[in-house]
């Protein structure tokens, strides 16, 4: 090969990387008008006193001072970290299960598959009125049907209100992360499985050594996703429960609107907004540090 080949072949190949980077410039700037700019407002938000209509006045770190010794962040915390945790701890099986079984090749589990997407098709907010009139104890379904364990006060005690919440957001999101699941599982060499079945591998023994290990960056882009959405979810829950019964649902989410929009506190809820940055933030970089280095790898690359 000639040096004028040998020279010609890194040059074409830092074109097509030029060319390329090109096709970036939209997503970078969709991210930096709806994430980063958003993002430096709220900031800029914290620091002042503002009811959201009037003039906006300096207030320094008094907004900082009041959320971060109110009691009720902590207990705001406290509520978001335990949904987030039950509720991974509730859709993370659920959808690794579901997401396996759904990844077999028989026709019926087409038509599941879409049976089983619907909710996540739904609005969230639609869903908690839809549940809200079901656990009514007087004229919902219970009462209905004349089945005394579903006649309680669903929504009146703190137990089961998170309860409630927790059963509406899984029954809401596993079909997503099944999704998941399902295609990562359909990526796993056929021949893995054959070989085990040959060596005289059981079904189950084939998921627990196959299947899981390979699932492993699934597993942590899943949990992310689940993080991510418990710290963020508003709707349902304030349509739900509205943060009760008293602050049992009270997530921080909830607490910022109702901190912002309903008490026209507008520097104290940019305070919680940027806790909640703060956290997902952490809690993202954790997830990925748990996944190892090589996380952003393929998960045929070893079990």
């Amino acid at each position: 090969m000639s040096a004028t080949a040998t020279a010609a072949r890194p040059a074409s190949k830092a074109g097509r990387g030029g060319s390329l980077a090109w096709m970036t410039v939209p997503a970078l700037v969709f991210f930096l008008g709806f994430a980063i700019i958003p993002l430096i407002g709220v900031l800029a938000l914290s620091f002042v006193t503002w009811d959201g209509i009037g003039a906006m006045s300096l207030a320094g770190l008094s907004n900082w001072v009041t959320i971060l010794s109110d009691p009720g962040l902590p207990h705001a915390l406290w509520v978001t970290f335990l949904l987030m945790a039950v509720s991974w701890a509730v859709q993370t099986p659920a959808s690794i299960l579901m997401g396996a079984f759904l990844a077999g090749h028989q026709r019926y589990r087409a038509v599941l598959s879409v049976v089983f997407f619907v909710p996540l098709l739904l609005s969230s907010a639609a869903l908690a009125i839809t549940y809200k009139a079901l656990l009514d104890p007087n004229f919902g379904l219970g009462a209905g049907l004349g089945i005394d364990i579903l006649i309680q006060d669903w929504l009146g005690d703190p137990v089961l209100a998170f309860s409630v919440v927790i059963f509406v957001v899984s029954w809401q999101y596993i079909p997503f992360h099944s999704l998941i699941y399902q295609g990562a599982i359909r990526q796993i060499p056929r021949s893995m499985y054959e070989a085990a079945e040959l060596d005289g591998a059981g079904r189950v023994r084939r998921f627990f050594s196959i299947t899981l290990p390979q699932l492993k960056y699934t597993v942590i882009t899943s949990s992310t996703l689940m993080v991510v959405g418990s710290l963020t979810l508003f709707d349902l829950i304030f349509v739900l429960t509205a943060g009760g019964p008293g602050d049992a649902t009270r997530v921080l989410a909830v607490d910022m609107y109702k901190r912002g929009f309903m008490a026209n506190l507008m520097g104290p809820a940019s305070v919680i907004a940027i806790v909640l940055v703060l956290v997902g933030l952490a809690l993202s970089l954790l997830l990925r540090r748990l996944g190892g280095r090589d996380s952003s790898h393929s998960q045929l690359e070893g079990a």
